[in-house]
């Protein structure tokens, strides 16, 4: 295990890197001025050179970049160029909304992926299978937003079962605070379950036609046995790998999310920083989303690993 984390922690690293400097340098590249939107409309010219000197924004671009990184790894990520809050209470005040969101979310995709994965990999019936087939399409087309709107109109409208706007925090209050999470956590999941369903279902059927499956056929198992202990426990592998990436698009997609049902969380915060051209806010946020993905995904391997001592040895030395 040791070695196998060894061999993909670099890579990880180099990710980060890269992304340090695509989150630098993307912000800039459109079109705006942060000094101008601190300044305000009525500013002079002077007065917004002496913000832009203020912020530090007439340095190099590479001074820039070396005194922010340098700061990342001492855990100051600068201030605010509009609030002139430290950027960690910013992200701070908002994470709590956003990963109660992703967390539920991640819990809706493997519940039902994996329910959908197995129906379509057991379906025998054709009606069944097509049906299958065309519910994770469906899913897979319609966007997150709009699967929302739907469920906003349907649920917190027309039936009022459920509140469809605004958010309580679930440590303030559970019983209320899941109320509010409910629709949005399903609206955000449903895409990245049928993406789940989908290669489940691909690798249910490849494993129906191994050898141990049609062994455990002629020995009589039943056909339950053989899905849950055979087919479905060779064929998790491919949902554990997909989870991983998966958690990647609901953080980018909790940003539509939370701008739908009215969220205040980092979706929220991503949003505005890109109005204000908030540089150093957007920057930070960007880095962070990569790297939970990053670290879910080495999770998801040290996982796979477990259950497939071989991936450990892949690329080990003789």
């Amino acid at each position: 295990m040791t070695r196998f984390l060894v061999r993909r922690i670099p890579s990880a690293l180099l990710v980060l890197f890269v992304t340090s400097i695509l989150a630098f340098v993307l912000p800039r590249l459109a079109p705006g001025d942060p000094a101008v939107a601190v300044a305000g409309p009525e500013a002079t010219p002077a007065d917004i050179a002496a913000i832009r000197t203020q912020l530090g924004l007439d340095r190099p671009l590479v001074t820039q970049y070396l005194h922010w990184i340098g700061g990342v790894f001492t855990g100051d990520f600068g201030q605010s160029y509009v609030t002139h809050r430290p950027v960690t209470q910013l992200v701070g005040d908002r994470l709590g909304s956003t990963l109660q969101l992703a967390v539920l979310a991640a819990l809706f995709m493997v519940v039902i992926g994996v329910a959908l994965g197995v129906a379509a990999g057991s379906a025998r019936g054709r009606a069944a299978k097509s049906f299958l087939d065309v519910l994770c399409s469906l899913l897979l087309a319609v966007p997150p937003f709009l699967t929302g709107l739907v469920l906003a109109l349907l649920l917190g409208v027309f039936w009022r079962i459920l509140p469809v706007s605004g958010e309580v925090s679930l440590l303030a209050d559970p019983e209320i605070g899941i109320q509010y999470l409910l629709l949005p956590a399903f609206a955000l999941a449903l895409p990245q379950a049928a993406q789940i369903a989908r290669l489940l279902q691909s690798a249910m059927w490849q494993s129906r036609s191994e050898e141990f499956v049609q062994t455990a056929v002629a020995k009589g198992a039943s056909g339950t046995r053989i899905t849950l202990r055979h087919v479905l426990r060779n064929s998790l592998a491919s949902a554990l790998v997909s989870f991983g990436m998966r958690v990647g698009e609901l953080l980018g997609g909790a940003v539509v999310i939370e701008a739908t049902f009215a969220r205040n969380g980092l979706g929220a915060l991503a949003v505005s920083s890109v109005n204000q051209r908030d540089y150093l806010v957007l920057q930070t946020l960007i880095l962070l989303a990569v790297a939970i993905a990053v670290v879910i995904q080495l999770l998801t391997e040290i996982a796979l690993s477990v259950l497939d001592p071989r991936i450990r040895l892949e690329g080990a030395p003789a």
